[in-house]
């Protein structure tokens, strides 16, 4: 059985498929409705109508024929009538003309938006590119896979963040979210993972790597103005799994818990033992934060994500609960769980989204050599 979002999204695609036909049905509803009736009524909102619409859902040829049909249609009906050669005539006629005319104009402009539009897009996804890239799939017997949603359609990039660091420790991953949005939000991004990469090689401990990054961020902080200088901060949570062992480190900093799902369909929440405050607010409070150990034998999955995930509502406003949507339930790898976890956030809001959303996944697989934990 399909989703309902699933049949919806069907539906709109076939009626926006079928609705390009609309100029053409424009064009004979209106000879049609002109033809049957007394001499007196005129179609000349279905002669305008057909060609305007056709700017907005056809290409510039389709646009210009479609001008041209109505113009034919609305001469032919009034020739059969006996109005060539009365002003009311020639007055309607010059209507219908001058719309099909501006109905090309029309269309060339909507194309050079889309143009544009498409080219910011890129430059968006070029961006996303540098600052967030994939990590890779595998690395030994960790399977790994990440998503990023943004709630922003024109824009791919935000301040949410993750990054995937194959280290001498291990390997070691950071997931975080940065308070704002716009460039100073990427730049904190940037700022952060590039501070991450360099000290996940270096710091013996997960502490020490929050500590850099405090750091960092309090330096990039300095140079903002107003309330984002006064006010920003960045909540982030650190994760080290060594190369041997079944076991993993968390170190938390005001970060939605990340969930481990055991082959059995089990699915725990790994609170922090000691809660800590976001990094860059450390000066507002004791308490830095502690590093916490928990089992992680092949065949679990490690979930983090931002809080766009437990932040997600429904209609009535319901937020999305990820560990009863999880639990009971078994995927062939991280990235069927990232699929199956998106398409039901999706069903769970009605498709709406309202704040970004980063999502990394890490299976470590029962053999190397296997695909991943099993169904």
């Amino acid at each position: 059985m399909k989703a309902p979002s699933a049949g919806r999204t069907e539906a709109l695609r076939w009626f926006l498929r079928h609705l390009q036909a609309l100029p053409l049905l424009l064009l004979i509803g209106g000879a049609a409705l002109d033809y049957n009736t007394p001499p007196r009524f005129s179609a000349e909102a279905f002669y305008t109508a057909a060609p305007m619409s056709a700017a907005a859902l056809l290409s510039l040829r389709a646009t210009i024929l479609a001008g041209m049909g109505a113009i034919a249609a609305d001469f032919a009906l009034l020739a059969h009538f006996g109005f060539i050669g009365d002003a009311s005539g020639w007055s309607e006629l010059a209507t219908v003309a001058t719309v099909s005319a501006f109905a090309v104009v029309v269309n060339r402009l909507m194309h050079y938006r889309n143009v544009r539009l498409e080219s910011a897009r890129e430059v968006a996804l070029a961006v996303q590119r540098a600052v967030l890239p994939h990590p890779p799939t595998s690395i030994g017997s960790l399977r790994i896979a990440v998503r990023y949603r943004s709630a922003m359609k024109e824009a791919q990039i935000g301040g949410d963040l993750y990054g995937v660091q194959d280290t001498p420790y291990g390997v070691r991953c950071l997931v975080g979210d940065v308070r704002g949005k716009g460039m100073g939000a990427v730049k904190a991004v940037d700022v952060a993972l590039g501070v991450f990469r360099e000290a996940a090689e270096e710091e013996p401990t997960l502490a020490d790597i929050a500590a850099r990054l405090e750091r960092g961020l309090i330096r990039e902080a300095e140079r903002r103005a107003g309330l984002e200088r006064a006010e920003g901060f960045v909540t982030g949570v650190l994760a080290e799994i060594p190369h041997s062992g079944d076991e993993l480190r968390l170190f938390n900093r005001g970060h939605p818990p990340p969930l481990v799902l055991r082959p059995t369909g089990e699915v725990r929440g790994a609170e922090p033992s000691v809660p800590a405050l976001p990094l860059c607010l450390s000066e507002l409070g004791p308490g830095d934060g502690v590093t916490d150990t928990v089992p992680f034998p092949p065949g679990s999955c490690l979930l983090l994500y931002t809080d766009g995930l437990t932040e997600a509502k429904d209609r009535s406003g319901a937020f999305y609960d990820p560990v009863a949507a999880l639990t009971g339930h078994a995927f062939s790898g991280p990235e069927d769980l990232l699929d199956t976890l998106l398409a039901d956030v999706g069903r769970h809001t009605g498709g709406r989204i309202t704040d970004d959303m980063a999502l990394l996944a890490i299976a470590r697989v029962r053999d190397s050599r296997g695909p991943g934990p099993g169904r």
